[in-house]
């Protein structure tokens, strides 16, 4: 069964998220380079701002004469505006004649400097000029606003980024779930289908959307399936059921000649020939008709309580003299009682298949041994013998009806046993799993609880150097 709960992994693969996260992404550069842009522009300004407000000063104080020049720049500095400019006046020895400002190194004449100067070392721009009697001036202004704004779109950058992030990813999340739900309904559908519920079909949403016309073709298809097979069903069984009454009729015949007085006795042994294959012949269209009646049927308001431990103690009880004639210990182990809904004649019908299989491949001084177990989705009941087993192989195609496997050749059988056991599983909404046993084969029934019952599925397991695991559409396909 499908887990009902959503994983991370599951929406991360979806293709809704993936695109809502390349959008995501390009909307992220977008925004990156428009805010960039906008930065760049705007410090570019007010640097080009700053710069020329410098040249200015710088013109004017070169016009000044050199005596008065030292008093003018402590005027400058007197009626400066909350103090946003420093100035430096030095000798042509490089002493410090006037000014707020002492920078440790002179930067280039006539090309404009960012440096952190003055009080506090704040980020200061300086523009160095030669006065016409050779003396340095230097002009800073403060740019702390510049380098503020820097700092601001270099958080808002970032913080968008992240938020941009958290919101693509949720958005995607969001975006991804519905249409995750949507393909999580039409899987269960195709268990549905493929367990041979030919008459299930996948939602259509009514969107019109690329699920719904994907779900509407697989509709069709199914029906024109569904039909294909109604038609060769159909053929079998009228085949089956036409030809049982004739044929017990020319048994009934034959058996009336045998008991004949003028009979001779080479012919008796020929008429017995000919009834023992008559009544294979009459088995398996007994068995084909069961197993149509069982797949047909979508009854189960006459389903009661089982106790599993019950079932298998009669099982064993059945089976243990059969069992002793042919030199097989029959052995059954149990966690104890496990009560289940379901059919009990059926499910008595199902275990003694099995249970008759095992007896005819395990060979004599050999084990078969019946075990209840408990498990977390609910109880499993197990046939385990120490038989030549199943090839992996194979285990998918002898559930097909009339197929028998490769070791099967001279043990008496219909090939109809196990297509039995998966109407009945199939009616019930178990599981059948085949594993391998050490050595042997060990044939589990999965009764799932009510609220974990579903399509019926098959599943071979092998020991990890060639696991093999069956698939579940394919196998249930075949054993229609």
């Amino acid at each position: 069964m499908l887990a009902d709960r959503l994983r991370i992994r599951d929406i991360r693969n979806t293709s809704t998220f993936r695109l809502t996260l390349l959008f995501g992404v390009v909307f992220l550069a977008a925004v990156t380079v428009l805010l960039g842009l906008i930065y760049g522009l705007s410090a570019r300004e007010l640097t080009r701002r700053s710069d020329h407000i410098l040249r200015q000063e710088a013109a004017m104080l070169k016009g000044t004469p050199a005596d008065a020049l030292p008093d003018r720049i402590r005027s400058e500095i007197a009626r400066s505006a909350g103090g946003l400019s420093y100035f430096e006046l030095r000798s042509i020895d490089g002493d410090h004649v006037a000014g707020n400002l002492r920078v440790a190194s002179m930067p280039p004449l006539d090309t404009p400097v960012e440096r952190e100067e003055g009080p506090g070392a704040k980020p200061v721009r300086l523009l160095a000029v030669e006065t016409p009697s050779e003396e340095a001036l230097l002009i800073g202004r403060d740019i702390s606003p510049v380098v503020d704004l820097r700092d601001h779109v270099l958080v808002i950058l970032i913080a968008s980024g992240l938020l941009t992030a958290i919101a693509v990813l949720v958005c995607g999340i969001l975006l991804s779930i519905a249409p995750l739900r949507r393909v999580r309904d039409l899987q269960r559908a195709i268990e549905t289908i493929s367990a041979g519920d030919m008459e299930a079909r996948m939602p259509l949403a009514g969107r019109h959307d690329e699920l719904d016309l994907f779900a509407g073709t697989v509709n069709q298809m199914i029906g024109e399936i569904e039909r294909a097979i109604a038609q060769v069903k159909g053929v079998t069984d009228a085949i089956a059921h036409d030809l049982r009454t004739p044929l017990t009729r020319v048994r009934s015949q034959l058996y009336r000649l045998s008991q004949s007085p003028d009979i001779q006795p080479a012919a008796i042994g020929m008429i017995g020939a000919a009834t023992a294959d008559l009544d294979i012949v009459l088995d398996r269209f007994a068995a084909l008709l069961r197993i149509s009646e069982l797949e047909a049927s979508r009854r189960r308001a006459g389903f009661a309580p089982v106790d599993l431990d019950l079932l298998l103690a009669r099982t064993h009880e059945l089976y243990e003299p059969l069992a002793e004639d042919q030199e097989i210990i029959l052995s059954i182990a149990s966690a104890g009682p496990a009560m289940i809904a379901g059919d009990e004649k059926l499910l008595f019908e199902a275990l003694s298949n099995l249970v008759d299989n095992a007896l005819k491949f395990t060979p004599p001084g050999g084990t078969v041994e019946l075990a209840l177990l408990e498990k977390e989705n609910g109880p499993v009941m197990e046939v385990r013998d120490s038989g030549p087993g199943i090839a992996a192989d194979e285990r998918q195609a002898v559930i097909r009806r009339f197929h028998r496997g490769s070791n099967a050749g001279d043990v008496p059988g219909t090939g109809l046993g196990l297509s039995l056991v998966v109407a009945i599983l199939h009616l019930h909404g178990f599981e059948l799993a085949f594993r391998d046993g050490e050595p042997g084969l060990t044939v589990e029934i999965r009764c799932h609880r009510p609220e974990d019952a579903g399509a019926v599925k098959f599943i071979s397991l092998a020991p990890p150097d060639h696991q093999a695991h069956l698939d579940d559409a394919g196998q249930r396909a075949e054993a229609v």
